[in-house]
């Protein structure tokens, strides 16, 4: 599958809650970096991530437009709340290598009213 249709899979199945179909989207030793959190390594890891953040919050993909490039698909997107940001997602032999996503996580832990973790000593 080419970078383009598989992150509108991407989008579909992550509209629908659907962690497990995320997770087969990416290879075994994958790597989704939310650039506000630390590394995701692994598609067991990665399915976890997703299946956490499902439970946690109500959340849609709004897409603004998704662009292809080579081995690159990058995916500009909304959600209902204004939140916007950007995904970069490395498609090798159809399915996802790296991922790596750019978006406020402030804002978005206050539009779903999450606790907001108190600021460590070295930030």
């Amino acid at each position: 599958m080419k970078p383009k249709a598989l992150v509108q899979k991407w989008v579909d199945l992550f509209n629908a809650g659907d962690a497990q179909g995320l997770a087969n989207l990416y290879h075994d030793d994958a790597i989704n970096h939310q650039v506000a959190n630390e590394p995701i390594s692994g598609k067991s890891a990665i399915y976890e991530m997703f299946k956490s953040e499902f439970a946690q919050a109500e959340m849609t993909c709004v897409v603004e437009q998704i662009l292809e490039d080579g081995e690159w698909a990058i995916l500009e997107w909304k959600d209902p709340l204004g939140l916007r940001g950007c995904g970069f997602f490395q498609v090798i032999e159809g399915k996802i290598k790296l991922q790596r996503g750019y978006w406020d996580k402030l804002s978005f832990l206050r539009q779903h009213n999450l606790p907001i973790p108190p600021m460590s000593e070295t930030e």
